[in-house]
């Protein structure tokens, strides 16, 4: 793996969301993968993640599900400063073998299902700026830490990770076996849109039903989302509608507020099984012509199963 030089940037400058230059640096230089540069993390940084995880902890035992709360005790995570990805592996990795891999940010989408699929979990190492802590469109070191990698700590969720990097190669296939230019980038936009739309609302916003009579949080977005976290669980403006394969694949989406509608599963085990449904949809054509609408897929992403060693 290539590496940018190191203390290039002073310390304590920062590993701030779109403001860092360690990262700017790494993209100019057409590097993804990188190492995490921890003395660049300043103290505005670390109160941040302070401020966001002290926060979280009253609303996670209220609203997120047990294999979460597990899997937080079980990494060891430090709660007043930024966690080093080294330590949090060293607890992860033999629990699942999956592993936090530093990225410099946007991971084309096969990229990044193939790398799940291997049990790496791309990981943004930025943090968002301290004065703008309730909402970031863009995925952060807290979101992806303290929001996604928990649940990875669980067996049968890792294991669920692994088979839909496995969906998005039997897309892979697929489509490059398909004739016809046109028709290759038709089928693959939907069947892109009905794998993003069914990530979202299980992985990223997906609620479950709980032991009490209401619904549990297993998304990362939200459980990492103080807002929003309570809303998608409280709220009576908030739609709950049961987890069903035929209606979120033809669900749009979009990431600037709050999601106006959810999906409950009623279980892990409905969770998982919707995987293995969702690879016989796309076997059968079912995910080839889904509603139009958000999210975009753009050409980077279209490239990235175009073009898939497999």
């Amino acid at each position: 793996m290539a590496q940018l030089k190191e203390h290039r940037h002073p310390a304590g400058e920062g590993l701030t969301t779109t403001e860092a230059p360690f990262i700017e640096e790494a993209k100019s230089n057409g590097q993804l993968y990188i190492e995490q540069p921890y003395e660049l993390y300043s103290e505005q940084n670390h109160q941040a993640w302070r401020d966001l995880y002290h926060r979280m902890v009253p609303l996670w035992d209220q609203y997120a599900n047990d294999q979460f709360k597990q899997g937080i005790s079980a990494l060891c995570l430090d709660p007043n400063q930024v966690p080093r990805l080294s330590d949090v592996n060293k607890f992860l990795a033999p629990l699942t073998g999956f592993s936090a891999k530093a990225v410099s940010g946007y991971v084309p989408a096969f990229l990044f299902f193939d790398c799940i699929r291997q049990r790496e979990f791309p990981t943004t190492i930025t943090i968002r700026r301290y004065d703008k802590l309730d909402y970031l469109p863009e995925p952060d070191i807290f979101h992806d830490i303290a929001g996604h990698v928990p649940m990875h700590t669980d067996k049968r969720f890792a294991d669920t990770l692994v088979r839909f990097g496995e969906v998005a190669r039997t897309a892979a296939e697929i489509v490059q076996e398909i004739k016809g230019k046109r028709e290759q980038t038709e089928t693959l936009t939907s069947i892109m849109k009905a794998m993003a739309r069914f990530f979202w609302f299980t992985i990223e916003f997906g609620l479950m039903k709980g032991k009490d009579g209401g619904v549990r949080a297993y998304g990362s977005g939200l459980l990492s989302s103080f807002g929003e976290l309570q809303y998608s669980c409280t709220s009576p403006k908030a739609q709950r509608y049961p987890l069903q394969m035929e209606w979120v694949i033809n669900q749009y989406f979009e990431i600037y507020h709050y999601q106006p509608l959810y999906f409950v599963a009623e279980d892990f085990e409905h969770v998982f099984e919707q995987v293995d449904l969702l690879e016989k949809w796309l076997k059968e054509g079912k995910l080839s012509n889904v509603q139009p609408g958000e999210p975009a897929i753009n050409r980077h992403d279209l490239k990235s199963f175009l073009n898939a060693s497999i």
